[in-house]
């Protein structure tokens, strides 16, 4: 298995600095925010370098019920093939449900969910785990992902689950400390347990990032330095095996430079801590080697109906409001049922950053209220243009000023084509959006 080293998230905000900080041997790049055709130059000038950028997808959903779509496949393994990657990962998760599997309208999650460790389960991850294998050009690995909720009825730890797949597929593992520590506090699972059921052979890398906690829930945010916990937790895996590499994650509220690079020293401490413990135990440093898949049958339709109605129920009893399937904890499910709606309203403001600056302090509460009974059914670029509707109906937007630019900026960008750029019709909307202010 290849040696990646020490790597960092790259994202467009902290570009410049990754460029420029030492001892960087790769990178990782969320693939859906990568364009094959239009590459970052901060990427492509750390390809230049010879620095390794491994796309890392968020999308697929191989997790959920239905097999997975052949469009979002053939995407990320275009970006495979822009990058030059030698690896491609993805999680263990669904993040839509419903559709014509169920008979129920799609709905989609906008983050990323738990599988059920059940058989049922484990069958049409691995099912789709081998299609996806089949369709890109180099070897997949899968991230095992936080919670905060627990399925009813699991029939297996994560541990014996996260083996069982490696066992049947010989998909790689990208095994994230931070949400080993996250699974401990928010569903008492051990992370020394957790790890010793692992196929460590199996390990492509690793993950490390931040969170905080709150009312004795763990939030894995990726906005906060990397506590001690999780560097325990680092330590312990690499007292077991020398990961093929690791990676510091930061999603949102970057540092200074300096603070990046002193978390990077972090992590490398714990892992010449744990590498002094392997060496004392054994006198040998073990390394990963590759494991040989066990044939895969494929899951039966009723398995796959099965799993994707209680995945709609618990989806839509997140996102919609319904009644919570029986066997969850309520409060738990409140808890992440706020965390979805918030996150959603944190991207939303990304992808259409003009929102907040129309609708000033009231953008939050106004997205949250209407995200309580409008779940997502598209994109986040889609469900932009739709709460900018839902405001636009009715008598929820009573400033006529913000109503008269937040109705411009939809109609710029709800119809098949972008309006006129002439200037002389700019011209005319910019006067009558002074007229209507008056």
């Amino acid at each position: 298995m290849e040696r990646l080293g020490t790597g960092i998230g790259w994202r467009p905000e902290i570009a410049d600095a990754v460029e420029r900080m030492p001892g960087i041997d790769w990178v990782e790049a969320v693939a859906e925010n990568v364009c094959p055709g239009h590459l970052p130059e901060s990427l492509v000038r750390l390809r230049e370098r010879g620095v390794t950028v491994i796309p890392h997808g968020v999308s697929l959903g191989l997790g959920g019920a239905e097999r997975p779509d052949a469009g979002r496949l053939a995407a990320l393994a275009e970006r495979v093939e822009a990058l030059g990657s030698p690896l491609v990962t993805e999680h263990i998760a669904f993040v839509r449900a419903g559709g014509a599997l169920t008979a129920s309208p799609l709905l989609e999650a906008g983050h990323l969910l738990p599988v059920p460790r059940t058989r049922d389960a484990l069958d049409v991850l691995c099912e789709n785990v081998r299609i996806a294998q089949d369709a890109l050009p180099v070897p997949l690995a899968v991230e095992n992902i936080a919670a905060l909720i627990s399925w009813p009825g699991e029939e297996m730890t994560e541990g014996q689950f996260l083996y069982e797949l490696a066992d049947r597929t010989g998909v790689r593992l990208l095994i994230d400390v931070a949400n080993l520590h996250t699974n401990h506090v928010n569903r008492g699972e051990d992370p020394a347990k957790a790890l010793a059921e692992l196929p460590l052979e199996a390990i492509a890398y690793v993950h490390v990032a931040g969170g905080f906690e709150r009312d004795g829930v763990w939030h894995d945010s990726h906005a906060h330095p990397v506590p001690q916990p999780v560097l325990d937790v680092l330590t312990d895996l690499a007292s077991r095996v020398s990961p093929p590499g690791v990676l510091l994650e930061r999603d949102e509220n970057f540092p200074e430079p300096a603070e990046l690079e002193r978390e990077l020293g972090a992590i490398r401490g714990a892992l010449e801590k744990g590498a002094a413990e392997r060496t004392a135990q054994s006198g040998t440093p073990a390394t990963g080697s590759s494991r040989e898949a066990a044939p895969v049958q494929e899951a039966p339709e009723p398995v796959r109906q099965r799993l994707g109605l209680a995945q709609a129920a618990l989806l839509s009893a997140l996102v919609a409001g319904t009644p919570v399937p029986e066997g969850f904890d309520r409060v738990r499910l409140g808890v992440q049922a706020r965390a979805l709606a918030g996150k959603r309203a944190d991207i939303v403001a990304k992808v259409a950053p003009e929102l907040p600056v129309i609708l000033g302090d009231g953008y939050r509460p106004a997205f949250l209220g209407y995200a309580h009974g409008h779940p997502m059914t598209g994109g986040y670029r889609r469900d932009a243009l739709d709460f900018a509707g839902y405001l636009l109906t009715g008598d929820r937007c009573e400033d006529e000023g913000v109503r008269a630019e937040l109705r411009e900026w939809w109609l710029e960008r709800s119809g098949p084509a972008p309006r006129s750029r002439r200037p002389a019709v700019r011209l005319a909307r910019a006067t009558r959006r002074v007229l209507l202010r008056r």
